[in-house]
């Protein structure tokens, strides 16, 4: 499905996700302890890709990291801007970040990249790499799974990633992962994350 496709569907169901999803605390614990700590180690702002209602800047926010947040769902900007005044958001997409060559810290891509069809990700990893400082961080959360298959996710096709052969990718971004993470909570499907450091200009 193409971006606008997808920001179409999440559009239509912004309202039910808010509800269920669009808050810090139906977040796993795991999550935030990963995500604390890699930014904890970011140098620079922060760009929360695929935002989506804007829990996750406005977490980071709150804990004193520059950051901003950015989807392409106008719907969901317009609910983190009157939930979290005071933390910057905007409309953008993962494959354009409208951001300066080398002026980013950091990239969180928190289950962004799930529904971008896996030949197209390698050039949004390499928008990621072309906007991220050296020694720049990306954070990414993903649907594991033992090969590359689409599913039917509650809102659009998603697609689960095996670690290894994501990881793969994006070191051929420019990146050196760090970190692999995976696990699989009760009544949900296996997650997995990936920390990388941009190491190539």
């Amino acid at each position: 499905m193409s971006v606008s496709e997808v920001s179409d569907a999440y559009a239509e169901r912004a309202a039910e996700y808010i509800d269920a999803l669009g808050f810090i605390e139906a977040t796993a614990e795991q999550d935030r302890t990963l995500i604390g700590t890699w930014a904890g180690g970011v140098a620079g702002r922060i760009l929360d890709v695929g935002c989506g209602p804007g829990h996750w800047t406005a977490w980071l926010h709150a804990q004193g990291h520059d950051v901003e947040g950015v989807d392409p769902v106008p719907v969901f900007i317009d609910h983190a801007r009157t939930s979290y005044p005071g933390v910057p958001f905007r409309v953008g997409w993962a494959e354009h970040l409208d951001a300066e060559d080398a002026s980013v810290g950091g990239v969180l891509a928190w289950y962004s990249l799930i529904h971008t069809d896996p030949a197209h990700v390698p050039l949004v990893l390499g928008e990621f790499a072309r906007a991220l400082t050296p020694d720049g961080s990306l954070a990414l959360g993903f649907f594991e799974g033992s090969e590359v298959a689409p599913f039917d996710h509650a809102v659009t096709t998603a697609y689960f990633w095996p670690t290894d052969v994501l990881a793969r990718l994006v070191e051929e971004a420019g990146f050196t992962v760090t970190g692999r993470h995976t696990r699989t909570d009760p009544s949900a499907r296996p997650h997995g994350a990936i920390i990388a450091r941009r190491t190539r200009p």
